[in-house]
């Protein structure tokens, strides 16, 4: 990609998670999210485990900040369909990704976003870019650097 900025993009689950926590230089003007997204996003509350099974977190408090994520993404974006077109070019995303010596099913979400993306011709802002290897040919991905950590509220 060039050095001027974008600005439209489709933001990766994991962006939108940690999107209050990056400087907005690093994201797009025009930022949109995948159905696909709001998914990932709308189980999250409901994969939070016991506090005996989940170290990190205490589980009320975790499964709060992840309703909050989602609702906050309901209220700020409209998004886009995993349509006819996207699931077309899903097949492409799946062989390039086999191409790539990777497994497609352990990231049929991501595989979708992809598709997305491409399906709507923006590029992907997300802290995971490895996760789109294989992909470069068909679509623009743009690595944003994870915040090392929130700050304390």
């Amino acid at each position: 990609m060039s050095g001027e900025p974008v600005r439209r993009g489709l933001l990766d689950t994991n962006i939108v998670i940690l999107r209050h926590w990056i400087p907005p230089e690093d994201l797009p003007d025009e930022m949109a999210i995948s159905a696909v997204t709001l998914a990932e996003l709308s189980a999250g509350p409901h994969e939070v485990r016991r506090n005996d099974e989940q170290d990190r977190y205490d589980e009320h408090e975790e499964r709060a900040r992840r309703t909050e994520t989602l609702q906050r993404a309901e209220n700020e974006f409209d998004p886009i369909p995993f349509d006819a077109e996207a699931a077309r070019l899903y097949g492409r995303v799946s062989a390039a990704v086999v191409a790539a010596g990777r497994k497609p099913r352990r990231r049929v979400a991501d595989l979708m976003i992809a598709s997305t993306a491409i399906a709507e011709g923006l590029p992907l802002f997300t802290t995971n870019p490895a996760d789109y290897a294989g992909l470069e040919q068909l679509m623009d991905v743009v690595p944003v650097a994870r915040p090392s950590a929130p700050p304390e509220k």
